[in-house]
């Protein structure tokens, strides 16, 4: 049986991630807030960014407010990375060799519908996707399982037959806590960071399905989760 691959969206499908953490960094100075952005998302990318907001604060803020500042955040970055939205090199070609290869494929993403869209069909990727779970689908974003687990689930596939690309550290730990293994994608951190993936790729010209199925077998089981980590 060949194995499922699923995907996180941003920094994998795109190399979004500087852009996220400009707006996240416009917002805390809106705020008068000093935290640097793109530090924060060295630990936190992978989060619904109301979680993310939060964190930055002392104080427990309410929910209603963080939807705002979310909102507010996605404009930023909505504006910021109009004209730049891109697919990383490589990922229509590997994405239609897998399809050919018989490959299921799903997406699991901390995102939203609309920011879904803004990347999806703006970039006319929904095609190769048989699922897409976004962050509306399940109770607990990163680096809890659900978002891939409901992915694996609606796939029909099992645990032990999934690979994941994930970008951030979170979502690492997410796809061991899945019981599934990963795919590093080095867009925003160093290869070094990641816990234990099966390879690490700058973008997806340097990876091949019939690669993939090597290294799966260089790796029969899923990492153990990093307490850590998380």
């Amino acid at each position: 049986m060949k194995p499922t691959l699923i995907f996180d969206m941003d920094g994998v499908l795109v190399d979004n991630t500087p852009v996220q953490a400009r707006a996240f960094q416009l917002l805390f100075r809106d705020l008068g807030l000093t935290t640097n952005a793109r530090q924060l998302l060295r630990r936190l990318n992978g989060m619904p960014a109301g979680d993310i907001i939060q964190s930055v604060f002392r104080h427990s803020i309410p929910q209603k407010q963080l939807d705002i500042y979310a909102e507010q955040r996605e404009f930023l970055y909505r504006t910021l990375y109009w004209s730049k939205r891109r697919a990383l090199p490589g990922l229509v070609a590997f994405l239609k060799s897998a399809r050919a290869e018989g490959f299921n494929i799903g997406l699991g993403t901390g995102s939203g519908g609309p920011t879904l869209s803004y990347i999806l069909d703006h970039l006319d990727l929904r095609q190769y996707f048989d699922v897409i779970i976004g962050k509306d689908d399940v109770p607990n974003g990163k680096p809890h399982p659900d978002t891939y687990s409901l992915t694996a689930a609606k796939l029909g596939a099992k645990p032990e037959s999934c690979i994941v690309f994930e970008d951030a550290l979170l979502g690492e730990q997410a796809a061991y806590r899945a019981g599934m293994r990963c795919v590093a994608v080095a867009t925003t951190l160093p290869g070094k960071a990641f816990q234990a993936p099966l390879a690490v790729i700058k973008d997806f010209t340097e990876l091949t399905p019939a690669r993939l199925l090597e290294l799966l077998a260089q790796q029969p089981e899923a990492p153990r989760p990093q307490k850590r980590r998380v």
